[in-house]
């Protein structure tokens, strides 16, 4: 059985990037689509790995989609430090509760550094809070 179409979630960006590469690389005739994050109200993405927050820390949880928010319009008000972006992030992230593995602006199709003149970027995020280890990532410019 050969599939047309393989969709995965964006929620996982990096996993997505690699897949696209790999059917690339492999020459296979697939077409490999990313479904938007879904979201909670509260902004917070959708997870099996909700299920380990407290209800304290459900509580806090969203803390990580505003912090991912607060840096992209940091970047559409023109701020391109993103070394200082990412520590002042991780920094909001500790303050709130959470321990911060990564806070980072990538180029979205590669997943490289970017330049400050490139606009085609994500930013991602993974911090524990208790027990569970969340991930995002938003789009930032023309992703």
């Amino acid at each position: 059985m050969q599939p047309d179409v393989a969709l995965f979630g964006e929620k996982d960006w990096q996993q997505l990037v690699i897949i696209r590469r790999m059917a690339t690389d492999l020459d296979l005739p697939i077409a490999i689509i990313g479904v938007p994050t879904v979201r909670e109200s509260d902004g917070l993405a959708m997870s099996s790995r909700n299920g380990y927050l407290s209800a304290e820390e459900r509580a806090i949880a969203p803390t990580l989609y505003a912090t991912l928010q607060a840096m992209v319009e940091r970047w559409r008000a023109g701020e391109r430090d993103y070394a200082a972006l990412e520590r002042e992030a991780k920094a909001q992230l500790a303050a709130a509760g959470f321990r911060p593995d990564y806070f980072e602006f990538r180029r979205a199709g590669d997943l490289q550094l970017p330049a400050p003149e490139e606009t085609d970027l994500r930013i991602f995020a993974a911090a524990w809070l208790g027990r569970a280890r969340l991930i995002d990532n938003v789009p930032v410019g023309l992703t």
